[in-house]
C-alpha cells in the first residue's frame, strides 16, 4: 500500500512543543510536496503548512505563522512539523500528505494520506 506514516504526536502543555514526523511507505518523499492539514471532530480538514519537493519554498496558514516550521530531510525520506508555542486550539488530529502539484492548500490536490496522529494541548 501506498500511503504517508505519522508520528510525534501526544499530550503536552500549553506553550510547549512538539515535533511530528512524515514518512513515506511505498512511494519517495522526495519527489512530493508534503502538506501537513488538521481535523477536529465535526470540522472540516484544514491546511495547516506545506513544502516543496526541495524544500525551497514553504506555506503556512495564518493561525500558525512564526509558532510551526515545516522542513524536510530528504535523505532520511522525512518531512518534519516544528510546533512551537502550542494553543489549546491547535488540538486536533493531525495528517500528512504527498501531492505532485506545488506548494497548495488545497486538500483534494493531495493523493497520499496518512493515518493520522493525535496532538492534544492542555490549557
Amino acid at each position: 500500500q501506498v500511503h504517508a506514516v505519522e508520528s510525534g504526536g501526544g499530550l503536552v502543555q500549553a506553550g510547549g512543543s512538539l515535533r511530528l514526523s512524515c514518512a513515506a511507505s511505498g512511494f519517495t518523499i522526495s519527489t512530493y510536496s508534503i502538506g501537513w492539514f488538521r481535523q477536529t471532530p465535526g470540522k472540516e480538514r484544514e491546511f495547516v503548512a506545506a513544502i516543496i519537493q526541495s524544500g525551497g519554498s514553504t506555506r503556512y496558514a495564518d493561525s500558525v505563522k512564526g509558532r510551526f516550521t515545516i522542513s524536510r530531510d530528504n535523505a532520511k525520506n522525512t518531512v518534519y512539523l516544528q510546533m512551537n508555542s502550542l494553543k489549546y486550539e491547535d488540538t486536533a488530529v493531525y495528517y500528512c500528505a504527498a501531492t505532485g502539484a506545488i506548494v497548495t492548500t488545497y486538500a483534494n490536490l493531495y493523493i497520499y494520506w496518512g493515518q493520522g496522529t493525535q496532538v492534544t494541548v492542555s490549557s
